[in-house]
């Protein structure tokens, strides 16, 4: 049967001489492609099965098998993302994150991921985009975020500051000399949980804001998820 599919390529393996296996995150999740020849010089294949090759796949396609590539039609080349170290990293940052939660695949899991990419494509802020990301990941990784009252108490009014180590908002009345942010970090944090991201056309926020925000989920991350990735090590030391 052959089938269309939207979707970015994640992943290449060699597959003797002259061929590779691509995984394809699609909204249906990943599917393994086999792409005969693709090493090839002469291949059509050779540039459009490269990683973070995103556009419209037409194969073969056999349920729970690896499916067989017949052609190749790019959406969108992400030339900016790719010609600049400091994106593509936030790409492998954010690719190696979705991966973390991909076996819990939904359409809106792919839609966030792709809409995310397309934001930074077109030139808004990577870690702003990075973070609403994985503030939305913390539902799937089963430690969301308590975005109605404090953690502490479960008061909902004169919240003071958010605290990574503690797992959310802090009240006045819990307050114990944790950092105190900005005003506007605690109502961008739960805007950022709700925020559809294919609504984001452009991106105000101070940089202060912007970094108690990231500052937060890196320590909450830290703490509450046990993951561990190399691309988010290198996109530290990076940035």
């Amino acid at each position: 049967m052959i089938r269309e599919f939207e979707g970015i390529i994640v992943k290449e393996i060699p597959y003797g001489e002259t061929s590779k296996i691509i995984h394809l995150f699609t909204s249906e999740g990943i599917m393994g492609i086999i792409c005969k020849g693709a090493k090839s010089l002469k291949s059509p294949f050779r540039a459009t099965t490269l990683k973070f090759t995103y556009g419209k796949f037409n194969v073969y396609y056999k349920e729970n098998k690896l499916s067989t590539l017949i052609s190749v039609d790019i959406i969108n080349p992400l030339r900016k993302i790719k010609d600049d170290i400091v994106l593509l990293s936030y790409l492998n940052y954010l690719t190696e994150l979705t991966e973390q939660i991909i076996k819990q695949t939904d359409e809106s899991l792919y839609a966030n991921y792709i809409t995310t990419v397309l934001k930074i494509e077109s030139g808004l802020d990577p870690l702003i985009m990075c973070n609403i990301i994985e503030i939305k990941y913390l539902d799937y990784l089963g430690v969301g975020l308590n975005l109605d009252s404090c953690v502490l108490c479960g008061a909902k009014t004169n919240i003071l500051t958010i605290d990574g180590d503690k797992g959310g908002y802090i009240c006045s009345n819990c307050y114990q000399n944790e950092f105190i942010v900005e005003p506007k970090t605690i109502q961008l944090l739960r805007m950022y949980y709700y925020v559809d991201i294919e609504s984001i056309t452009k991106l105000k926020i101070s940089n202060k804001v912007r970094d108690e925000i990231n500052q937060f989920l890196n320590i909450y991350y830290d703490r509450y998820t046990g993951l561990y990735l190399k691309s988010k090590s290198f996109l530290k030391k990076l940035i």
